[in-house]
């Protein structure tokens, strides 16, 4: 089969990568992006949640031969650090000797993939925003915003013979697509918590002022604080806060009520962040929103992939590394169907949409477990429960984190149903009388045996 003209809109995190991807296969890669080239430009602070990198983004971005570097602006996180509202801390971690997740700096990232994208040959336009898709004509049309004529910008209509919309949760390529396809099915669901950017500086000689290898949580019940490393020895910090409400964004409104609530609330965190109340006003509030929409994909010539796919919040740390998959599971299909695109898409769609949705509904859930229950005694026997029983038969049982964070070879679709199972059991379990001191019998055991293969 051909190797097709191929423009993919979005040069962000999944488009880059898809981009190199096809590249080496062959294909000659046009990439538009609607912002302006940030290699060169100042990154606006406050929008760059940093992104926990794992096993499924690893596997993809070392198929195509690029982890190496990658692992250059990566810091390893063994577990998370929990900073308790009484001042206590505890270590959780992630999974077995050996397995860890990384943090990595959104922008340094998309950056790198970038120039890794130029070097296999993929060409870069920016500050061109897709207007239209004309899928008679296989053409779509841009808007240059970079140097304006008049009261519009450059146009500019570029033909392809395959297209691909990677341009994010807010996708002008998937809404294209979905006015002139008949029966599109979309939904958006936005949660009552929005998100902001702060800032915990290295210290005076560059030195990580909490301890590096960890994702460090502030569990607060209603909403959380996180920290992730960066390799300049600061911590990017996320407040997941609800909107309205007493105590709330909207609540939050001086810069005398924000410090007195962080003085009471993140006591330990406060003497770290000098920028603190310049942070909270400077840094916009952001929304966070589940995307689902289907059909993915239009014939031979057109397919969304990532964000603009399948939005998911962030309290996996799924949302690249999903998109990521996405990349590695249609190179896969390239081989299996020798770039027969009618066939590619078509199972990309069917594989895909299963484990986007099972991811959604995953990382909604994981939002309770980090806010609140990480910090709870009975979730932490719980945790310690299952752990022990999966180090004793791991061919029976691994828990959820670990199916969904660890274990590549498990689509995520299986592991909502695995977790789901897993959960009902544990429930069970945890309704023993007095399990706090039996777990580690003969008969929780066996009872745990027989349920999982029941």
């Amino acid at each position: 089969m051909q190797k097709k003209d191929t423009v993919i809109i979005g040069a962000g995190l999944v488009g880059s990568l898809l981009s190199i991807y096809l590249s080496k296969r062959g294909y000659k890669i046009k990439m538009y992006e609607r912002r302006g080239d940030m290699r060169k430009e100042k990154i606006v602070a406050g929008r760059s949640i940093n992104l926990a990198l794992s096993d499924r983004g690893i596997k993809a971005l070392e198929e195509v031969g690029i982890m190496d570097d990658i692992k250059k602006i990566a810091i390893p996180m063994h577990g998370r650090y929990i900073h308790n509202a009484d001042g206590s801390t505890a270590y959780q971690p992630y999974g077995n000797d050996g397995q860890f997740i990384n943090s990595v700096s959104r922008g340094e990232l998309n950056k790198m993939l970038m120039n890794l994208a130029e070097k296999s040959g993929v060409e870069i336009f920016f500050n061109e925003k897709c207007e239209k898709i004309d899928w008679k004509m296989n053409t779509i049309h841009f808007e240059n915003s970079d140097h304006p004529t008049g009261p519009r910008g450059q146009l500019s209509t570029i033909n392809h013979q395959l297209a691909f919309g990677s341009d994010g949760a807010y996708s002008a390529a998937r809404l294209t697509h979905q006015l002139q396809h008949d029966r599109f099915q979309y939904q958006q669901y936005y949660i009552d918590f929005g998100y902001k950017e702060l800032n915990i500086p290295a210290g005076s000689n560059g030195e990580f002022m909490m301890e590096k290898n960890a994702l460090h949580i502030w569990p607060r019940g209603n909403y959380m604080l996180i920290a992730l490393p960066n390799v300049d020895g600061s911590f990017t910090c996320t407040l997941f806060f609800p909107f309205e409400g007493a105590p709330s964004f909207a609540s939050l409104d001086t810069k005398e009520k924000v410090k007195t609530f962080f003085a009471a609330t993140f006591a330990d965190a406060v003497p770290l962040m000098p920028t603190l109340e310049d942070d909270f006003f400077n840094n916009p509030t952001s929304s966070l929103v589940t995307v689902k929409c289907f059909p993915w994909v239009r014939e031979d010539k057109f397919a969304l992939i990532g964000d603009a796919a399948h939005a998911i919040v962030p309290f996996f740390g799924q949302g690249m590394n999903c998109g990521f998959e996405d990349c590695r599971v249609l190179n896969e299909l390239i081989d299996k169907h020798n770039d027969n695109w009618n066939l590619i898409l078509e199972e990309y769609q069917q594989l895909r949409k299963p484990d986007a949705d099972a991811i959604a509904e995953l990382a909604l859930n994981n939002f309770i477990e980090m806010r609140d229950k990480v910090g709870d005694p009975k979730f932490l026997l719980q945790k310690k429960i299952e752990t022990a029983f999966s180090k004793k038969h791991p061919d029976k049982w691994t828990p959820a984190y670990a199916q969904v964070t660890f274990s590549p070879q498990i689509r995520y679709s299986d592991a909502l149903k695995n977790s789901v199972k897993q959960e009902k059991i544990m429930q069970q379990v945890m309704a023993l009388p007095g399990i706090e001191n039996i777990w580690q019998s003969e008969d929780v055991e066996k009872m745990m045996l027989e349920k999982i293969l029941g």
